[in-house]
């Protein structure tokens, strides 16, 4: 049995991308210059080379793709644990100041390990 884990799909990511660029009716640069990725970075990606971890957040949130959807692994996949979600959410709050979602963050930790089985 092969476990091994296959990683990111760059190729298929970059043919997602592609396809939005397609429809909004947009150049590569157009989609450089609205995700701040640059030309170099898009230009390595269709040749299946890998973004980095800010460009493949940059396309992701442009295109509204989900890059978790192009990991191809051999491995079980799990949901996310909730406290990761909550803080997640607490994080990109508006109504939140960053040191006022640290400490909604520093207490649900404590509540959840409390009242946790």
């Amino acid at each position: 049995m092969n476990t091994e884990n296959k990683g990111f799909n760059c190729m298929a990511f970059y043919e997602a991308i592609n396809t939005t660029r397609e429809v909004r009716k947009l150049n590569w640069k157009q989609v450089s210059t609205e995700t701040s990725v640059g030309a170099s970075t898009l230009t390595r990606m269709a040749q299946n080379r890998r973004p980095d971890a800010d460009s493949l957040a940059s396309l992701a949130a442009w295109s509204g793709l989900n890059p978790a959807d192009f990991v191809e692994s051999n491995n079980k996949v799990s949901r996310p644990e909730p406290l990761v979600m909550i803080s997640t959410y607490l994080r990109s709050d508006p109504n939140l100041t960053a040191q006022g979602a640290i400490a909604l963050e520093e207490i649900l930790k404590a509540a959840y390990k409390q009242f946790s089985k």
